[in-house]
């Protein structure tokens, strides 16, 4: 099985005032901070190791970095170009995978689509929802079509 990305990590390390100074690989030019980064089992300045797309320090985002198509990038980056979630369950659009979504069992959507597939109604923290069918109701809906079925729902 072959990935299509390599995950790495990165660490900061301490330089040692007693060794040799290391080659950054971003400028090939002779580590003197500090500290230094040790990523893809190269040595670069804090300052060299950037997301190819919005130059951010990857030594500052976080502890792992992602290349492809020799790129190096961030994780908002790396999704945002060659990520995917899927497709929505309520449009069947695609779901870049950056976005922020909602899920229903096996189901996903997008935000804006996770609304009631009958009447619209979208859904607030703590309203109640039922996957019925593979579709998304309101409880008021829900209701009705098992009432409908003959198959009253108990109430408490």
């Amino acid at each position: 099985l072959l990935l299509s990305y390599c995950l790495s990590g990165i660490q900061m390390l301490s330089v040692q005032p007693d060794t040799k100074p290391k080659g950054c690989a971003g400028c090939n030019r002779k580590i003197k901070d500090r500290y230094l980064l040790k990523a893809l089992d190269k040595y670069w300045h804090e300052d060299c190791l950037k997301c190819a797309c919005c130059d951010c320090r990857l030594g500052e985002v976080g502890s792992t970095l992602y290349t492809k198509a020799n790129l190096i990038l961030c994780r908002r980056d790396y999704l945002r170009l060659f990520g995917v979630t899927g497709n929505c369950a309520a449009c069947s659009k695609l779901i870049p995978a950056f976005e922020m979504v909602m899920r229903a069992k096996d189901n996903v959507y997008h935000l804006d689509c996770f609304a009631c597939q009958l009447c619209n109604q979208r859904f607030c923290v703590g309203d109640k929802f039922f996957l019925k069918n593979n579709m998304i109701l309101c409880q008021t809906d829900y209701e009705e079509g098992l009432m409908k079925e003959g198959y009253a729902p108990q109430v408490r």
